[in-house]
């Protein structure tokens, strides 16, 4: 009997994902759609930072593509990047919605911060992309353009639609992941896995391994790599604190 309770209550949590999975899914279709409607602008969007870099310079800019399909490829990436980047709040609240029931009443004050903060760092991590560093990247690579005096032919940037947003898109996402540095250090610091005096003895090697992890997460360019690891340094940083504040709150709580 107890063997028949523990496999109807395996299945009654596969069935319970499974419907939050669903869910998570129609709603990303759902903004996939509207978002297609909408491509356009979500392009234009996209390209504010390239047409604001290049908005002073003589030189007649455009965006290029060499395949027939590559615009509308470009579009359907486009909606999908947008459509997940609205829907990633509510796929967390399912997640959320999962897994509380099996949790204790303070459990559940400790995550919801985390499942607040995590959407808000992603969104940071990708205003900082927008706004920072793809104007301060775009200035950097057409530094190297060439008039043809030295060189017998002019060198001139005339970038493809699908390489500039992929690289937009991708900076997006590897600032907002790397910005989850401090949820992530904090829910290790809660399940005792690090503390405070383990982070700073470790933080010559994680300067390290942020600058590592920005050179591969980057373009091959120090503006990206620095505008990356700066940021996450500072968030490093933070992150000591944090677990040093749960540490003294777990302390008072034992006392």
């Amino acid at each position: 009997m107890l063997k028949e309770d523990k496999e109807s209550g395996f299945i009654s949590h596969l069935s319970e994902l499974r419907k939050r999975l669903i869910h998570s899914f129609i709603f990303l279709i759902i903004f996939f759609v509207f978002c297609y409607i909408f491509a356009e602008h979500l392009y234009g969007f996209l390209v504010e930072p390239y047409a604001t870099a290049v908005k002073d310079d003589e030189i007649d800019r455009r965006l290029i593509f060499t395949a027939l399909q590559e615009t509308f490829l470009t579009y359907l990436k486009v909606s999908f990047f947008t459509a997940f980047f609205i829907t990633f709040p509510f796929i967390l609240i399912q997640i959320w919605k999962f897994i509380a029931p099996g949790l204790y009443k303070h459990e559940k004050v400790a995550i919801l911060p985390y499942l607040i903060l995590t959407p808000i760092l992603f969104f940071l991590g990708g205003m900082l992309v927008y706004y920072l560093i793809m104007p301060l990247a775009i200035k950097f690579f057409l530094s190297f353009e060439s008039s043809g005096i030295s060189t017998n032919l002019p060198i001139q940037l005339e970038a493809k639609v699908n390489e500039y947003l992929s690289l937009v898109m991708k900076l997006i996402f590897a600032f907002g992941i790397s910005f989850q540095l401090p949820v992530v250090l904090s829910l290790l610091a809660r399940v005792g896995i690090v503390d405070s005096e383990f982070l700073k003895t470790r933080r010559k090697y994680v300067v390290v391994m942020i600058f590592a992890a920005a050179a591969l997460l980057t373009p091959p360019d120090p503006i990206t790599q620095i505008g990356l690891a700066i940021p996450l340094l500072i968030l490093y940083e933070l992150s000591i604190f944090s677990v040093k504040f749960i540490e003294n709150k777990k302390f008072k709580n034992d006392v």
